[in-house]
């Protein structure tokens, strides 16, 4: 049971979540200015908001991995929204809130 406002447990990624980040790896590699070989998604959080937010670890080859948060309303017509993002991130960096 996950308390409103807390994030979830770390959970290994599931094909919904790698559907998710797939929608803003554009947005993504233009504000990074990089284009990833890979863009896996390997674990991610969840945390209930007015709407939800995913932060999701992505492994983008070479041993590189970036932490991404989405947010999405509460429609579900709501699109997903990149709202934040880390570079330089190691397969051992915690997925924390940022």
């Amino acid at each position: 049971m996950m308390m409103l406002g807390g994030t979830s447990e770390a959970k290994p990624a599931i094909l919904e979540i790698q559907e998710i980040a797939d929608k803003v790896r554009p947005l993504l590699e233009e504000k990074t200015n990089e284009k990833y070989e890979k863009f896996e998604a390997v674990e991610y959080k969840s945390q209930i908001v007015a709407g939800q937010n995913y932060f999701i670890k992505v492994d983008v080859g070479h041993g590189r991995f970036l932490h991404i948060r989405l947010f999405q309303g509460i429609s579900e017509e709501d699109d997903w929204e990149l709202d934040d993002y880390q570079v330089n991130k190691t397969k051992n960096d915690e997925l924390t809130y940022f």
